[in-house]
């Protein structure tokens, strides 16, 4: 059987990979970009952006993918910049439609969550106690609708 991205998202996080990087990885298949690049650029992001609790890793991870695949690279195309934007705004959307938030922070506030640097032993507990792999698979099956509807 051949894995999907959300997946491979969920499974790369239940391996130990933070949120951004479970889903950036999770789509190396179609960025080009080696899994584990895409490990190493997407591991500055997780836990909302070094677990400061900013933008969810997962939505992170979802932007990232989204520039790769769809992104501009030119100074001064107003147009393609605006496009870009409404893109990055449209997933954003389809993620808040679901956790009505797209920061971490929130998603987690019924956690007792820090934004000391060392990160928390990944256990059973913390499995069961995290609902981020729901955030992960979200954020990886939206993208995928999104590159379905618009396709490279």
């Amino acid at each position: 059987m051949v894995e999907n991205h959300a997946e491979k998202a969920c499974r790369l996080f239940m391996e130990g990979r933070n949120c951004a990087q479970a889903v950036f990885a999770a789509f190396s298949d179609i960025t080009g970009i080696d899994e584990e690049l895409s490990l190493r650029l997407s591991s500055s992001f997780g836990g909302g952006m070094g677990r400061m609790r900013e933008v969810c890793g997962a939505v992170s991870g979802m932007f990232m993918v989204a520039g790769v695949l769809y992104g501009y690279s030119s100074a001064d195309d107003d147009a393609e910049k605006a496009e870009h934007y409404r893109r990055i705004q449209l997933l954003a959307e389809k993620f808040k439609e679901k956790y009505n938030t797209i920061n971490c922070g929130e998603l987690l506030k019924n956690l007792k969550v820090n934004t000391n640097p060392v990160p928390e032993k990944r256990t059973e507990e913390y499995y069961k106690a995290r609902p981020c792999i729901r955030f992960v698979e979200a954020a990886a099956e939206i993208l995928d609708e999104y590159i379905e509807c618009n396709p490279l």
